[in-house]
């Protein structure tokens, strides 16, 4: 089934010029990139991103990291998008990430994991709409 999630390249990727290396891996994969902007996430649209994780301990910090530089946001289309993505990340601790994923050669640490990919698709659809207008999504 042809899906569309949404992926997001972290500060922490941007920072260390890795963009362009995982954004190619998506196109080599051989999903369709639809949509595709790289800015810096305004507060509010971080703590409505990370909206289900507001009570925990980690939520200020995780909105601090997500705002504290630019970052690439990504509507991918393929089959079985979600899944696919995700498993291309590898595992959110990047010390249990298979090499070969994204998180698995790239990430050095939990908190600053390289890249976050939507984990299905009522959370896809949620993701999709708060970073992209359907304007600036082509295909």
């Amino acid at each position: 089934m042809t899906e569309r999630t949404f992926v997001m390249i972290k500060p922490d990727a941007v920072a260390r010029g890795l963009s362009g290396e995982i954004l190619a891996r998506f196109e080599r994969r051989g999903f369709a990139v639809l949509g595709l902007k790289k800015c810096v996430m305004a507060r509010d649209a971080a703590e409505e991103h990370y909206a289900e994780h507001r009570d925990k301990p980690f939520f200020a910090e995780l909105v601090e990291f997500i705002t504290s530089g630019p970052v690439v946001m990504m509507c991918i289309e393929g089959e079985g998008a979600i899944l696919a993505c995700r498993t291309m990340m590898g595992a959110t601790n990047p010390q249990d990430a298979a090499p070969g994923t994204i998180r698995g050669d790239y990430a050095l640490e939990v908190g600053q994991n390289v890249i976050h990919g939507s984990d299905g698709p009522e959370s896809a659809a949620r993701e999709l709409g708060i970073h992209f207008a359907d304007s600036e999504i082509i295909g």
